[in-house]
């Protein structure tokens, strides 16, 4: 697995970060825990529901892709999540889809005070596999510099 610097991420840096297959057994489970609505964990009230189906809990879709963001090959060395904006959900994860995680820096600047840092915005999706996307969000990270090569 090979690191990502601040220094490596540019305005426009674009990366599938990877995939997720919502399976029902986990959502539900997840959902009983977390976000016991019943269109998360009950098929039949799901199947009565606006959704007309099972869908996974917003909270696992966070989760989701907190999970495919630390195992990204190409893993940024985050020092911190300075927080997100920007969040929405315009299309419901359905149970059963497999679910595409990619992001895009739109904003990328350099600590004043610290130089072994900098602040990038993200712009994340999670998109179904017809290409709907069902997240969006704007992630503000704190990510290390490239370290100096040592000399000598």
């Amino acid at each position: 697995m090979s690191q990502t610097y601040f220094d490596d991420i540019p305005v426009g840096w674009t990366k599938r970060v990877g995939e997720w297959e919502l399976e029902e057994a986990a959502c539900i489970t997840f959902a009983r825990q977390w976000d016991p609505q019943p269109f998360h964990t009950d098929p039949v009230a799901a199947a009565q529901s606006i959704y007309g189906g099972l869908t996974a809990s917003s909270l696992q879709l966070f989760a989701i892709c907190t999970r495919l963001f630390f195992d990204f090959d190409a893993q940024v060395v985050v020092l911190a999540m300075l927080g997100k904006e920007a969040v929405r959900f315009p299309h419901p994860a359905r149970v059963g889809e497999k679910l595409l995680y990619s992001t895009t820096c739109v904003e990328a600047r350099a600590s004043r005070s610290k130089s072994d840092r900098g602040v990038v915005r993200l712009r994340d999706t999670l998109s179904d596999s017809a290409g709907q996307v069902v997240l969006s969000q704007d992630v503000d990270l704190m990510v290390a510099r490239r370290p100096p090569s040592p000399t000598g």
